[in-house]
C-alpha cells in the first residue's frame, strides 16, 4: 500500500469537500480498498498505486469544476465517478478566458502581465511564436502550460520540449553518472514546470509512453514533428545550422515556439546564435509570431527584477565605454600613421595643407 497527499490551494473547503466531508466520504465509498482522508487543506489516499492514480485523476477533475462552477456537489461527485477515464481526461479546461489550466495542486494557472498574455495571445494566433526575455519573465513557465492545455484539450496528441546542451562554465563530460544523468540538470527547469502541473502518476505515464518528451536538441535531427506542441528552449544557445535544423522539422499540424534570452549567451567567443540570425533572417517572413519580454515582466523575487535592470544599466554602459574606446584607438591610430609619414619626410604641414584645400575641389569636380 503507498500513500499521496493532495494539498487543496485557492478553495473554501466547505463548498469542494461538502457538508461534513460528504463528497469524500462519497469519493471514499467508491474505492472500498483504498483510505481518503481530509485533514485541514490536505487530502490524503492510502491505496493500491493503479486505484492512487484513478483517484487522483477524480479528484483533480473535482478541482478543475470546482474553480469553474464555485463549488463541488454530491451529484458532481457521482457525475465523476460514473465518467469513464477517458471522458474525465478530455473534459476542456475552461473556468475563466484567462486563466490557462490548474496544476497539478489545484492552483490557478494564468498570466500574470501583460507581456505574458500577449505571449499566450500569440501563440494561438500563429504556428510559429519566438519569444525573448531576461530570466523570471516566464517564458517556460507560460509555454509548458499552453503546450499542457493543448495535450489535455486534445488540440495534439504529444509534448515535444527540447533545449540546447551547452556548457556553461562546467564541463559536461567531468559531470558523474551516463549521458542522460549528465543532461538532465540541463533540462530540470522543463521537469519542474510539469510536475506543477500534471499529477506525477499521469506524468509517468505520459513520458514512459513517448506522449511527453523531453530531449536535447541534438535528439530532433531527422525527425519530422507533427501533431505536436514542440518548444524549444534557451535558443539563445543554439548554433545557426541547429536552429536551422529544428525549424526545418516542423509539420503541417505542429504549434512550435521558440525561447531565448540575449543576454545569457553561453556559446563560445565569436560563435554567432542561431537565434539572433533567425531573428533576421525570418524578420519579413508572414506568419510567425514575435514577443519581446522585459525586467517589467519578471515574477520571481522582486530582487531578481532589480538584478535584470542592474545589468542592463551595465550592459549598455559597457557598450557605450568600448565604443568611446574604440574611436579613441583609431584616432590614435591617424595619430601614429601621420607621425610616421612625418619621420619619413613624406608628409609636411604645407603638403598636408594643400591636400586639405583639394579635397572640396577634387570632390566638386567629381560632382
Amino acid at each position: 500500500m503507498v500513500e499521496k497527499i493532495i494539498t487543496l490551494e485557492n478553495m473554501s473547503l466547505v463548498d469542494f469537500l461538502g457538508p461534513d466531508n460528504q463528497n469524500i466520504r462519497q469519493l471514499a465509498a467508491a474505492f472500498p480498498g483504498s483510505k481518503i482522508i481530509s485533514r485541514g487543506n490536505e487530502i490524503k489516499i492510502q491505496g493500491q498505486p493503479a486505484i492512487i492514480s484513478r483517484i487522483n485523476d477524480l479528484l483533480s477533475s473535482l478541482i478543475e469544476h470546482y474553480h469553474q462552477y464555485g463549488a463541488v456537489t454530491d451529484k458532481t461527485v457521482n457525475q465523476y465517478l460514473s465518467a469513464t477515464s477517458e471522458e474525465a481526461e478530455g473534459r476542456v479546461l475552461a473556468a475563466s478566458p484567462d486563466v490557462l489550466l490548474f496544476g497539478a495542486k489545484g492552483g490557478v494557472i494564468k498570466a500574470k502581465t501583460p507581456n505574458q498574455q500577449k505571449l499566450i495571445d500569440a501563440v494561438m494566433a500563429h504556428d510559429l511564436t519566438f519569444t525573448l526575455g531576461p530570466a523570471g519573465t516566464g517564458k517556460t513557465y507560460i509555454s509548458v502550460a499552453l503546450a499542457v492545455r493543448a495535450l489535455k484539450n486534445k488540440e495534439v496528441k504529444k509534448i515535444i520540449i527540447s533545449r540546447p546542451v551547452v556548457e556553461a562554465g562546467e564541463s559536461l563530460g567531468f559531470l558523474p553518472g551516463d549521458m542522460k544523468e549528465k543532461v538532465d540538470p540541463y533540462l530540470r527547469p522543463i521537469y519542474d514546470a510539469l510536475e506543477d502541473m500534471i499529477p506525477a502518476e499521469k506524468l509517468k505515464f505520459y513520458q514512459e509512453n513517448k506522449i511527453i518528451e523531453i530531449a536535447p536538441l541534438a535528439y530532433m535531427r531527422g525527425r519530422t514533428l507533427n501533431n505536436a506542441f514542440v518548444l524549444l528552449d534557451e535558443a539563445q544557445n543554439t548554433t545557426p545550422s541547429q536552429l536551422k535544423m529544428f525549424l526545418t522539422r516542423m509539420g503541417p499540424t505542429a504549434k512550435v515556439m521558440v525561447n531565448g534570452d540575449r543576454s545569457q549567451i553561453d556559446l563560445p567567443t565569436r560563435q554567432k546564435s542561431g537565434l539572433m540570425q533567425a531573428l533576421d533572417i525570418l524578420k519579413n517572413v508572414e506568419g510567425i509570431g514575435y514577443v519581446e519580454m522585459t525586467s517589467e515582466d519578471v515574477v520571481r523575487h522582486r530582487l531578481v527584477k532589480e538584478i535584470v535592470e542592474a545589468y542592463d544599466k551595465f550592459d549598455n554602459e559597457e557598450q557605450m565605454r568600448q565604443g568611446q574606446q574604440s574611436a579613441a584607438n583609431g584616432q590614435r591610430r591617424d595619430e601614429r600613421h601621420e607621425r610616421r609619414l612625418r619621420e619619413q619626410g613624406l608628409l609636411t604641414d604645407a603638403s598636408q595643407a594643400e591636400s586639405e584645400t583639394e579635397l572640396p575641389v577634387n570632390h566638386e569636380q567629381a560632382m
